[in-house]
């Protein structure tokens, strides 16, 4: 295996590469093609590709397919699990026909059932990073992190996480377990979690920040100058960031990202991942592509000096106005 880069995720002991790979895009949600078509031959390909460069960081959930992203991923490891660092998502509740209910459910019960058909689709018997996938409103997060702190004892997770929660969630939650790690949303196009104080508050308790989407859901690869670029059915014609007049302001943005790139000698891909990873995050660029997820470890070995860093801000500043990540229904999920 290559040398990359590898960095403490949090203060719990996870060590991990400084890039992972997001899986997501490798299988269809619910039927649908989120990213564009997906061929598993040439997923499992890319996985293999990455732990040869030392990639070996994968994200899942039992969302994506449902359950189709973890057997794709557990078909990719077979035989060589302990090379790799897992990590996988419960929340979205799916019945036992395998469908999508629409609820959020982080009751004890359910956590319980959700790790047992994860371990048995990713082929394991243990998930490194287990994150809750969204906040189940219904149910205090003191219970859920309780059975997840079981799951811990039992060996069947080695660490925990969160995704998309608050400040105040996440300081309840750690009173009961120690979280490795927070994942949300957050690139050059998308900083929140800065402007509500999230960021500090990992900082605060040593909970490492997994940052998906870095590069703005393929945005800041250049690759989309309208939006009929994106694929017919690829979700991200629905979302407020990449439609109308929002699109052409995004666009102007990123013609200046372009141009910082270009005198760099890098791409705007590996720019932003750069970045990412200069702010302290463990970006999960998610791919399907043998030559992306080359390129995407590359940006590991970028140093931004402190002017770059001042004045790639400075193109995009905090408040800046980018458009919603979700639609109403996705943004009401949020915590």
């Amino acid at each position: 295996m290559s040398e990359i880069k590898k960095v403490s995720l949090g203060s719990q002991g996870l060590i991990v590469p400084a890039v992972g790979l997001g899986c997501m895009g490798m299988t269809t949600i619910a039927g649908a093609d989120i990213y564009g078509k997906a061929d598993e031959a040439e997923a499992i390909a890319t996985i293999h590709r990455s732990l040869e460069l030392g990639g070996n960081f994968l994200d899942t959930a039992d969302l994506y397919g449902p359950l189709l992203n973890e057997r794709l991923v557990g078909k990719a490891i077979k035989g060589n699990r302990e090379q790799y660092v897992i990590a996988s998502k419960f929340g979205f509740e799916i019945n036992d026909e395998e469908q999508l209910t629409g609820k959020i459910n982080g009751r004890k019960s359910y956590v319980r059932k959700a790790v047992e058909r994860s371990l048995q689709n990713l082929g394991t018997e243990y998930i490194d990073l287990y994150y809750q996938h969204r906040l189940d409103k219904s149910t205090p997060i003191e219970e859920t992190m309780e059975v997840l702190a079981e799951l811990v004892k039992e060996g069947k997770v080695k660490y925990v996480g969160l995704s998309e929660v608050s400040s105040d969630t996440i300081r309840k939650a750690s009173a009961v377990h120690p979280l490795t790690a927070v994942q949300t949303e957050y690139s050059l196009f998308e900083r929140s979690l800065e402007e509500t104080g999230i960021n500090d508050t990992l900082d605060e308790l040593g909970i490492g920040l997994v940052a998906y989407s870095p590069l703005g859901r393929g945005f800041l690869s250049g690759q989309f100058k309208k939006v009929e670029d994106f694929p017919e059915h690829d979700f991200r014609r629905s979302l407020p960031k990449y439609m109308g007049e929002q699109f052409q302001k995004n666009l102007e943005l990123l013609g200046e990202i372009e141009n910082m790139a270009k005198l760099k000698g890098i791409s705007s891909s590996q720019l932003a991942i750069a970045w990412t990873i200069a702010k302290g995050a463990v970006p999960i660029p998610g791919t399907k592509r043998v030559k992306y997820v080359e390129q995407n470890i590359v940006a590991t070995n970028i140093e931004l000096t402190k002017a770059e860093l001042d004045q790639l801000e400075s193109i995009i500043p905090l408040g800046t106005l980018t458009g919603d990540r979700y639609d109403a229904a996705g943004m009401q999920a949020i915590d």
